[in-house]
């Protein structure tokens, strides 16, 4: 089994056995979607425009919520020295531990966003697309917050430093996606969203791996 699995698999673990993996999440998207009606009244007509924000607004603020112990927790335990040390350049365990936020985290939000966003009256239609841009989006968030994580490890106000970082940068993932679904649920095509989505969740996945990893190099030394 190769190293970068074997890295993937105990991430996977960790998130389970530290956080009980997607739950808190889930819950929390089931919350602000009970929540939501109580504050803005029950007009199908607005929670309906509401229901793509909402659920991108539950995959950001849970993502962000997550991205602490990313890397901390390995750094204060040794085992961040380890895997610096280990077969996989640093960069790879950066973007081994991204992709493990998102299986853990973002693809799971992306396929219960849109049965809340149902619940919430965004049209049938809409939830393809939905789906399409909470995985897309989210693989986005996920690396995006790993470059905030790595960034602020070893700080000791690590989660400000953390929103600092990542909020700024995950305003262009939220306009594209909620964009993408509030398209759809007019009938319009949302592919030059999901498409400028794509973009920068490539773009995240290029350059957080290099910036994370020197950024951890920096905490170490």
């Amino acid at each position: 089994m190769s190293a970068a699995l074997l890295l993937l698999r105990r991430e996977l673990a960790l998130t389970w056995a530290g956080g009980g993996g997607p739950l808190l999440a889930l819950a929390f998207l089931a919350g602000l979607t009970t929540l939501i009606p109580l504050a803005v009244g029950s007009d199908p007509r607005v929670l309906a425009t509401l229901s793509g924000g909402v659920a991108w607004i539950a995959l950001t603020l849970a993502t962000l919520l997550s991205l602490e112990r990313l890397f901390e927790r390995d750094l204060e335990d040794g085992a961040l020295d380890l895997l610096t040390l280990g077969p996989l350049p640093l960069e790879a365990v950066v973007a081994v531990k991204a992709v493990a936020q998102w299986l853990a985290l973002g693809l799971p939000l992306a396929l219960a966003a849109p049965v809340t966003a149902l619940a919430l009256g965004l049209p049938a239609a809409a939830v393809p697309t939905a789906v399409a841009a909470g995985a897309i989006g989210g693989l986005g968030l996920a690396f995006t917050g790993a470059l905030g994580a790595a960034v602020a490890l070893g700080a000791r106000r690590g989660g400000v430093l953390i929103a600092v970082v990542a909020l700024p940068l995950f305003i262009p993932p939220v306009i594209f996606g909620a964009g993408a679904v509030l398209r759809a649920a007019e009938g319009a095509s949302p592919l030059s969203a999901l498409a400028f989505l794509g973009a920068c969740s490539l773009f995240a996945a290029a350059l957080t791996p290099l910036f994370g990893a020197a950024a951890i190099r920096n905490a170490q030394g």
